[in-house]
């Protein structure tokens, strides 16, 4: 498809976008990205430049992905201060996390920049292939990585843009030559909505970003609009057993398969073995069985990601056997149970968990796999406003671990109201109320001197969050002797 030809279906397309527009970046156009380093923000910069655009953006904080972009030609500033933007900007692209009084944005609006947001670029782009886009709570990671792995194996050459970085299938964004575009579908802002896929996912549906959504309803209601926008041709495929999910998919147009870990789905996983860290499972479709398949990633959740990413990848045409070989040598996405190091038989894993869901499935894998071992889980709040929102939740996820150690609460778009009535300490004390061995130690420099004096061999650290708490795990396995 040429420009016009995709101009003129972004004319055509009639969906309720508050924020739609009719232009993208061709070669040659400037592109000035405010918070680049931001995992989708990177990955579009990085599909940008593959293109042959001039890239620039800010960042206060310089990252392995900053450092990655700028390698590949981009030019990037940690000041965010207006001053860097250049006179030949032609489009400014921002997240959902940039305010307007940030320098960057007032001075893009003072040059009269056409401004955009990451997820309306990321639907201009996938406009022009076949979209193929993961939505959900949680799990959306490893369900792209999934799918762009075995879609890149099986010779599809897809693009896709990633919400982490896949060593298996170099990093978090990738521009293909085939028709296939695979993207993660963030649902805050009701981002996700500027995307016009043929192909969609929902792993489950909870509450989260309450600070944009207020309660479950209007967030169902959401992953409902998304639902409706996957054309009539396609596929829908969701979890099985979320009733949240039973009510967003009835607005969909299209094929619906579902998926889950009995027999009453479309898509059915039937676990056979989970020892040592590899889940071994077999698959049936429609209760005719389709094939013995193992991952070597633990926890009965990803085998749920998998089943998902089989049922996709069936449908777009690849063969069992290509889908089975990739999910065998699937290692994950990084920050999703990451074993960083073992040291002294001592091991560190990292993990992006954030949502009390996400801590408990994390931690119970561990369990699982470490069975006897003491584990030790260090966790940073991301956002005052989710850990406000979701406490009681918080404080009864970490019953898996033996001992829990709590940094302060990362800040991201919050108010300096949620940041009056939240704090670490709170979740300390509703968390030991509901059994749980925690202490509260906020810096993460202190948390790293303290595990460093007291982990014995055959320990387990994981560290989790969203924010930088990752830090510790890498910090900890170089002091550890």
């Amino acid at each position: 498809m040429n420009l016009s030809e995709g101009m003129d279906r972004m004319h055509t397309h009639t969906s309720s976008l508050e924020n739609s527009f009719n232009y993208r970046p061709v070669r040659g156009h400037c592109v000035y990205f405010i918070g680049i380093g931001g995992i989708g923000m990177s990955a579009v910069a990085r599909i940008l430049l593959k293109e042959g655009c001039v890239v620039a953006g800010s960042d206060t904080r310089p990252s392995s992905l900053t450092s990655t972009l700028e390698e590949m030609g981009a030019r990037i500033n940690t000041r965010q201060d207006g001053s860097f933007m250049p006179l030949e900007t032609d489009m400014v692209v921002i997240s959902a996390a940039i305010s307007e009084d940030n320098p960057d944005l007032k001075t893009a609006r003072k040059m009269g920049v056409k401004v955009v947001k990451y997820s309306q670029i990321l639907g201009s782009l996938m406009k022009e292939k076949r979209g193929v886009a993961i939505s959900g709570t949680h799990g959306k990671t490893t369900t792209s990585a999934m799918i762009s792995s075995i879609l890149k194996t099986a010779g599809l050459d897809p693009t896709f843009v990633i919400g982490g970085e896949v060593p298996d299938i170099g990093g978090n964004a990738h521009l293909g030559k085939g028709d296939l575009f695979v993207a993660e579908a963030c649902e805050y802002d009701r981002s996700f909505l500027n995307l016009v896929p043929q192909v969609g996912v929902i792993t489950n549906i909870e509450e989260d970003h309450l600070d944009y959504y207020e309660n479950i309803e209007k967030i169902v209601n959401a992953f409902g609009d998304f639902a409706s926008l996957i054309s009539k041709g396609g596929l829908l495929v969701v979890n099985n057993h979320d009733k949240n999910i039973s009510l967003a998919m009835q607005r969909a147009n299209c094929k619906v398969e579902t998926y889950s870990l009995d027999s009453t789905s479309d898509w059915y996983g039937k676990v056979l073995s989970t020892g040592s860290g590899t889940n071994r499972f077999s698959i049936f479709r429609r209760n005719t069985f389709f094939d013995d398949f193992t991952l070597k990633i633990p926890g009965s959740h990803n085998i749920l990601n998998a089943l998902a990413a089989t049922a996709v990848c069936t449908f777009i045409g690849v063969d069992k056997g290509s889908i089975k070989a990739v999910l065998a040598s699937f290692g994950g996405a990084m920050r999703r149970f990451q074993i960083i190091g073992i040291k002294n038989n001592i091991t560190v894993i990292d993990d992006y968990a954030h949502h009390p869901t996400e801590i408990r499935v994390t931690l119970k894998a561990a369990r699982e796999l470490y069975p006897g071992k003491k584990i030790w889980c260090v966790f940073q709040p991301h956002q005052y406003s989710r850990t406000r929102h979701l406490l009681k939740g918080f404080a009864k996820s970490f019953h898996d671990a033996n001992k829990v150690l709590f940094a302060d609460i990362y800040a991201a778009r919050d108010t300096d109201y949620e940041k009056a009535t939240m704090n670490s300490m709170r979740l300390c004390e509703e968390t030991r109320n509901a059994g749980v061995d925690v202490q509260c130690i906020p810096q993460l420099c202190d948390i790293v001197k303290v595990l460093s004096l007291n982990v014995k061999p055959d320990d387990v650290v994981i560290t989790m969050g969203a924010g930088d708490v990752w830090k510790v795990a890498y910090d900890l396995v170089a002091k550890l002797k």
